[in-house]
């Protein structure tokens, strides 16, 4: 059987994904689901069906495995999509050979890592995140699931980022920080404590603006 990646979304995000899957040979093929698009093909993929046509395809071995292409703006759909499909069908997990990943590191299902990155020791990244172009993820650093990282992340030592967080591009996180679930860290903020309130933060040093 072919290697058929599956993609929840054929906007912006998915199609960067789709690239990637093709471009750096880790797929055969990509087909999407989209349920707002009414194009049959999305940057030379197929549109093979809506969200519900999830499951029908994959018993008819259209695809392989699956993974979530619904960008930061929507976080509790792109939790929902993962959590309802993990145990009917395998997620992908694509790492861009441009990276560098560290033996120990333990990598999750459905996480996409774009070029340049880096995960260094004993680093954990849960399932269904990702992490942009560049990111730099230290030692003994957790990323929990459902997690988005903007290009240039730089995380130090020790550094636990809770489901469903959002960090922006050149965010970075001093070592032994907590940030708790579901928050947001703007562009450029650099986060010398830890987080404890659910909320956006911006600036040096990372301060809460709104909750």
């Amino acid at each position: 059987m072919n290697k058929i990646l599956g993609i929840l979304g054929a906007g912006h995000l998915g199609q960067q994904i789709a690239h990637y899957a093709i471009e750096d040979n880790h797929y055969d093929k990509v087909v999407f689901f989209d349920d707002f698009t009414q194009e049959s093909i999305v940057n030379g993929h197929q549109v093979i069906g809506k969200t519900e046509d999830v499951l029908p395809s994959f018993s008819k071995k259209k695809i392989s495995h699956l993974m979530t292409g619904v960008g930061y703006k929507h976080m509790d759909v792109r939790a929902k999509f993962y959590n309802t499909y993990k145990n009917e069908i395998p997620f992908a997990t694509i790492i861009h050979s441009s990276c560098w990943v560290d033996p120990t590191a333990k990598i999750g299902k459905g996480v996409v890592i774009y070029p340049n990155s880096t995960i260094d020791s004993h680093a954990v990244i849960k399932n269904n995140v990702l992490l942009n172009i560049g990111c730099t993820i230290a030692h003994n650093t957790i990323i929990e699931s459902h997690c988005f990282l903007s290009p240039r992340v730089a995380l130090a030592g020790f550094v636990t980022i809770d489901e469903q967080t959002i960090l922006g591009i050149n965010c970075t996180v001093i070592d032994n920080i907590t940030i708790t679930s579901k928050s947001q860290v703007g562009a450029g903020a650099v986060v010398v404590k830890d987080l404890v309130k659910k909320g956006v933060y911006i600036g040096v040093p990372a301060k809460l603006i709104s909750e």
